[in-house]
């Protein structure tokens, strides 16, 4: 097959819909002779800011000399973004070759889009024989399709309500199945948590015998300041101090990430090296993560998809002055909380294009107004369609433009600002499809 039709093709297995165990994966791996074996692995679960934190651990390990493997989701623009070694993506006729080994395997099975692609990228990274690999979830922990590693370090980031129908519709029940990545003979980085959530981890550390190496308690980022290209910071632990690190992340919750990252790069590196880790932070990227990707008018995208994101983003953009002058492009999934993310939004907005990504399961524009209304707001709403055309309307108003609401929405986006995706005509050929993150 071409690679167009190979996407297709896996965004095809949606149609089997999201199967939480562990049996399906041990199994197709088991297939194609175990490649998870053999690669030390770090795991990073949580609710926001897994992907960044991954990717900078990423960096990190390559810089210090590792071949080093990174598996994350969703993608934004390209498949090919999930699965990379050495900041070096898949190509897309690797993903071809891939994708056809791994469904001859699983012929008389019914695997669904994310235990393929995980093992696709097991395989991926095994054939290629790298020395570690930094693996992010999919969803939860406990159940999640890439748990079938067993890593040295786990990194669980902050965690909040997400997937209800899937993980639970209390934080310690959400806590509990993001814990299951924790394993004996593991060390375990943690971000600090509602105290229930800490609580269900620390019990689980606990039992597994797993040291707890807790931000703010063992190390942290210190003394935080914003610049124009993203943050500043001392990164501070018991073996000593970093001053001054520069990441070209907005956010300072960015920075909190990094020292997540780093402790679990201290860890698996066995030190603190000064120079790998501010170079590695130094050329960092995250796409669709408060980014600015455009200029006059400057239009900001992040893909924040859940209040707790929403309200972070929402706080750094006052932060920068942007309170009441923005111009609000705002697409979500329907089976988001649309209300949890709009609110600490659409104060910052002086008008708003709602749209509607090319995927099943976004929600109408004339649902995300009802809510806009419901919840007060009474600046200007229109209702806009499409993502390129909601983006197109927005810029003209010349005022600076946030795009936030779901990675789809902002995957389409970027592609509206000239990025390159087949992604628009697949999410129309699978109606009901249902991606793990977004």
């Amino acid at each position: 097959m071409k690679y167009d039709d190979t996407i297709e093709y896996l965004f095809g297995l949606q149609w089997h819909g999201i199967k939480l165990g562990l049996d399906n994966p041990r199994e197709l791996l088991r297939r194609l002779g175990n490649p998870e074996q053999g690669v030390t692995y770090a795991h990073v679960a949580g609710t926001n800011g897994k992907g960044s934190t991954a990717s900078m651990l990423s960096a990190m390990l390559t810089a210090s000399g590792r071949r080093t493997g990174l598996f994350t989701s969703p993608h934004l623009v390209s498949f090919t973004e999930r699965i990379s070694i050495d900041g070096v993506r898949i190509t897309e006729q690797e993903v071809v070759s891939l994708a056809s080994e791994v469904m001859a395997a699983a012929r008389g099975m019914t695997p669904t889009f994310f235990e393929v692609v995980t093992a696709m990228g097991l395989l991926y990274f095994r054939r290629n024989e790298v020395d570690c690999a930094v693996i992010e979830t999919g969803m939860g922990g406990r159940l999640d399709a890439t748990n079938v590693i067993e890593p040295e370090v786990a990194v669980i980031t902050p965690i909040g309500l997400d997937h209800a129908e899937f993980l639970g519709s209390t934080i310690e029940e959400v806590a509990a199945e993001k814990a299951g990545i924790i394993k004996p003979g593991a060390r375990l980085v943690c971000a600090p948590q509602n105290p229930g959530a800490m609580a269900v981890i620390e019990k689980k550390a606990h039992e597994a015998g797993v040291s707890l190496h807790l931000e703010g308690r063992e190390f942290g980022a210190e003394n935080i300041e914003r610049n124009s290209l993203g943050v500043e910071f001392d990164y501070s632990c018991g073996t000593g101090t970093i001053k001054r690190l520069s990441l070209p992340m907005r956010g300072e919750y960015q920075a909190r990430n990094a020292s997540l990252s780093i402790r679990a790069f201290e860890l698996m590196a066995r030190g603190l090296d000064e120079d790998i880790i501010r170079g590695a932070l130094a050329g960092a990227r995250w796409p669709g993560r408060l980014e600015l990707v455009a200029d006059n008018p400057p239009v900001h995208i992040d893909g924040a998809h859940n209040p707790a994101a929403a309200e972070a983003l929402a706080a750094e953009l006052k932060a920068e002055g942007l309170e009441g002058r923005l111009t609000l492009v705002m697409g979500v999934m329907s089976d988001k909380d649309a209300e949890g993310i709009m609110k600490p939004l659409l104060p910052l907005a002086r008008q708003v294009f709602f749209t509607r990504a090319a995927y099943g399961r976004a929600a109408t524009t004339a649902y995300l107004a009802d809510k806009a209304r419901g919840l007060g707001y009474n600046g200007n709403i229109t209702e806009a369609g499409g993502v390129a055309d909601a983006l197109g309307a927005a810029r003209s108003l010349s005022s600076p433009v946030l795009v936030a609401g779901s990675f789809y929405t902002a995957g389409e986006a970027m592609v509206a600002l000239g990025a390159k995706s087949v992604l628009g005509r697949l999410g129309e050929a699978v109606p009901d499809s249902r991606e793990i993150n977004g």
